[in-house]
């Protein structure tokens, strides 16, 4: 059974009493949580297919390629696909490339996970983006769904940006003022914050 995380009713109840907008929001969606998987590899794939796409267009591509992968998403099973298999899914040439690099970097043990559990969020995210592929919106996925960081705020993400504008009833995009402010509202639990605006606007649930 999935649980939220550690974190998550605290601060549900921290940002409600501080913000009466996303206060509505948390009681529409109040069953609702950040899930996590345990399974870095395929958390950071995942994110990679969801690059610069929309989360229709995503899922569509990622529901190929793990068919592809006979739903074995391995860094063995990566590296054993061809290219032109993979592209058939829908992946660009780029995309490839950098599956394939994260694959190798999980095979020869370059990349390492436990180094990043021991690294604040700066760290963490200096870290996995020398990783070719991987940039500041990538790793804060991974920050977010993987290790469960809870003071994440993607402000390069679209659909929070969007979600803001909307909720907040100010420009799109929200100027650097604005996204300061409610920066400031729900520093602490900025990750509870955005996964709320996500959920505002798209009754699924995000996951990487």
């Amino acid at each position: 059974m999935k649980r939220p995380p550690v974190y998550w009713k605290k601060g549900k109840k921290i940002l409600s009493k501080k913000d009466s907008v996303l206060r509505k929001i948390i009681i529409k969606y109040k069953k609702g949580f950040l899930t996590t998987r345990n399974n870095p590899f395929f958390s950071l794939c995942r994110t990679i297919v969801g690059q610069q796409i929309s989360t229709k267009a995503a899922d569509s591509i990622w529901a190929k390629f793990e068919k592809k992968c006979k739903r074995k998403i391995k860094p063995k099973t990566i590296l054993k696909i061809s290219s032109r298999s993979l592209k058939s899914a829908g992946l660009s040439r780029q995309k490839i490339s950098y599956l394939k690099n994260i694959a190798k970097a999980f095979v020869n043990k370059s990349f390492n996970i436990k180094k990043l559990k021991k690294m604040n969020d700066i760290e963490a995210i200096n870290y996995i983006t020398k990783l070719k592929g991987l940039g500041v919106w990538s790793a804060e996925m991974f920050l977010m769904f993987n290790l469960n960081r809870p003071n994440i705020f993607p402000v390069k993400d679209i659909g929070l940006l969007r979600a803001i504008s909307k909720n907040y009833n100010t420009s799109y995009p929200p100027s650097k003022k604005f996204l300061e402010k409610i920066s400031k509202i729900h520093d602490g639990y900025r990750t509870i914050f955005t996964w709320y605006m996500w959920r505002s606007i798209d009754p699924s649930d995000v996951e990487y």
